[in-house]
């Protein structure tokens, strides 16, 4: 076999080995892509369910804001009181 035809096996050879690890690659990137959605879907609900608990959260301390004594409660039905009766001022005030 002349040298040229064992030069031209040898670059063969090694066009079908890039070939077949770029194949391996490809592979690869595709799983890892798959992967990588999957993981964006499960940091998107663990976001929300997040959010969720962040609301009801809120919801509770402000519930456990009001609920304390009745003196508390008392007071708080005097300020809503108190601006109702402003607000009922100003609208007569802005009827004249």
């Amino acid at each position: 076999m002349s040298v040229i035809a064992k030069k031209l096996d040898q670059v063969m050879d090694r066009t079908q080995k890039l070939v077949d690890l770029s194949k391996a690659l490809q592979e690869h990137n595709d799983l890892l892509n798959l992967e990588n959605q999957s993981l964006k879907v499960a940091l998107e609900t663990s976001e929300s369910k997040r959010k969720e608990q962040d609301e009801k959260l809120r919801v509770l301390k402000l519930a456990k804001s009001l609920e304390g004594s009745s003196e508390k409660t008392l007071d708080i039905k005097q300020k809503i009181n108190e601006f109702v009766r402003e607000i009922d001022k100003c609208i007569v005030l802005l009827k004249k």
